[in-house]
């Protein structure tokens, strides 16, 4: 019971991490440098957090796929990003402790992502697998009938804003929040795409 009340409230607490992070990165980023420091720890530990609930909520989505093991193989290839996300933001933290300022961020950050494979898997290609898993698995929820095309909308328009300025992201955690928010309640039996569009007139 605990497990299924934390899968529900994912779908609100997960994105609403990520805002927060967003929230804490801008005001870091206020004197003009972002970490390390206090405030470099703990939006990246929100956003760790947001990834660890955003593992139920996926796992959940393809569960309720209408093509079961489609949904199975879009939320393997999301957890995958995930994974990436994940280590990524550890090794900001670990960079952010190990670091006496910007300057020396920056040292360790260029040692680590020169190792080869490391900027296309933790940083750049890979991390992209969830956020892209995650908008198909919400688009299949909206072709079952369990949710309305604007909820799948919200998401990819917050992918996507993201993906072109990460400065965005606080505005693309709000669409995600309101767009993932009606998927955490109950999910009402698969209507026939007929009834779901006489439904939406």
């Amino acid at each position: 019971m605990v497990g299924m009340n934390l899968t529900a409230k994912s779908f609100v607490l997960a994105p609403a991490l990520v805002l927060v992070y967003a929230v804490i990165s801008l005001l870091d980023g206020l004197d003009g440098t972002h970490g390390p420091g206090l405030a470099w720890t703990a939006g990246h530990l929100a956003f760790l957090a947001a990834l660890a609930l955003f593992v139920p909520l996926v796992v959940e989505l393809a569960r309720r796929a209408p093509y079961r093991r489609t949904g199975l193989a879009i939320a393997a290839f999301a957890l995958v990003g995930v994974a990436a996300g994940a280590a990524q933001f550890v090794i900001d933290v670990v960079v952010g402790f190990a670091a006496a300022d910007r300057a020396g961020m920056g040292v360790l950050f260029d040692q680590i992502q020169a190792v080869p494979g490391v900027e296309p898997v933790v940083y750049t290609i890979v991390p992209t697998f969830f956020y892209a898993g995650l908008a198909v698995l919400v688009i299949l929820q909206a072709t079952a009938g369990r949710v309305g095309w604007w909820s799948p909308a919200l998401v990819v328009v917050g992918v996507a804003v993201v993906a072109v300025n990460r400065d965005l992201l606080l505005l693309s955690a709000v669409l995600n929040i309101v767009g993932l928010a009606p998927l955490g309640r109950r999910p009402e039996p698969a209507r026939p795409a007929a009834e779901s569009r006489v439904a939406a007139l």
